[in-house]
């Protein structure tokens, strides 16, 4: 693997994952601000929180693998995450971490798969993987842009 090979992702500490997230991607990192939530969303659809002029989704990814995701606290942030796709209006979707993101140089030496986890196809995970041997999930984006513009289509 040559230089140009490398891949540099954030590695956003959730409240029982990791998730490995491109760094192209993450397009700010903020302090917590409590989200307006939207009456009848499911647990993952924590509500919308203001962001750069626009009204941006917040989820909390533990929700949708079926945990309990954290309260908030002092260390909770707002991962904002561009959308690879035109389906969200403000362009962007945040997750709710517990933790500053961690930069991460991702290459052929430090990441395996986990073949110990596996996701079914209509799952927000790609795949498993182990990174510098401490487990990370890389989720799948365009999915989770796709389950958040239905569920709030479906609410509004």
């Amino acid at each position: 693997m040559t230089a140009a090979d490398d891949f540099y992702g954030l590695l956003v500490p959730l409240s029982q994952e990791r998730l490995v997230i491109p760094r192209g991607c993450v397009a700010e990192v903020l302090a917590w601000q409590s989200p307006t939530p939207m009456i009848g969303a499911p647990a993952w659809y924590l509500g919308s929180v203001q962001w750069s002029g626009s009204i941006v989704p917040l989820i909390a990814f533990e929700a949708l693998l079926g945990q309990s995701p954290a309260h908030p606290n002092g260390r909770t942030r707002i991962v904002m995450i561009r959308s690879l796709g035109t389906l969200l209006p403000a362009k962007h979707f945040a997750v709710m971490a517990q933790g500053f993101p961690q930069l991460v140089r991702l290459t052929t030496d430090t990441v395996t798969t986990d073949p110990r986890r596996s996701f079914p196809d209509w799952s927000p995970v790609l795949t498993a993987i182990q990174v510098l041997n401490e487990p990370a999930l890389i989720p799948d984006l365009d999915y989770l842009e796709r389950l958040i513009s239905e569920e709030t289509s479906a609410l509004i």
